[in-house]
């Protein structure tokens, strides 16, 4: 005779999970920036140069020199001057002395009358008469380095987070299910 056994029949259990993602959203604002800049400075100093113009010569070459450089001129030339006079009219004497040559001196000097009379007031005409000097003073030049000035601020970023649904269920619980063996009431 047959044993009679016991079915049993297991279901497992069954989980649910249902789960939505999270959001995270993450901004970062540009951060401050700010530039300025301090222009560079140049500063040029230009002092006036110095020019001298000597014009004395010139004035005393067109005779319009001061009284004082035409006094020196008379004195300074004077002995020479004097010397020449005697000397011309040591000539013009021996000249009219000379009858044997038959002229008429005296008539020739009173025609030609001596245009000089030795003291030249003037001095001597001449481009160079006139002295330049000119001066020069150097520039003077002072710098002042510019500079650029950077200011930043950065911006920390904004993290939002948004947590997802997470929902864990049972879909299925587990079971067991026994089956006796079939008893025979018969007897």
């Amino acid at each position: 005779m047959p044993i009679p056994q016991i079915h049993f029949s297991q279901q497992p259990a069954r989980l649910g999970i249902d789960a939505d993602l999270g959001k995270q959203d993450i901004k970062q604002p540009r951060p401050v920036y700010e530039m300025t800049t301090d222009r560079p400075k140049v500063e040029l100093h230009s002092p006036n140069g110095e020019l001298f113009i000597d014009s004395s010569r010139a004035w005393d070459a067109m005779g319009l020199g001061g009284h004082l450089e035409s006094m020196q001129k008379i004195y300074t030339n004077s002995k020479q001057v004097a010397i020449d006079g005697v000397t011309r009219r040591v000539l013009e004497g021996n000249r009219m002395a000379a009858i044997q040559n038959h002229e008429n001196v005296i008539k020739e000097l009173a025609k030609n009358p001596p245009q000089n009379n030795g003291l030249d007031t003037v001095g001597e005409a001449s481009y160079l008469n006139v002295k330049e000097q000119y001066i020069a003073h150097p520039v003077e030049v002072s710098y002042t380095a510019g500079k650029v000035n950077i200011k930043t601020q950065p911006s920390p970023p904004q993290i939002e987070y948004n947590r997802g649904k997470l929902e864990i269920y049972m879909a299925k619980w587990p079971s067991i299910e026994f089956t006796p063996p079939a008893i025979d009431l018969k007897l």
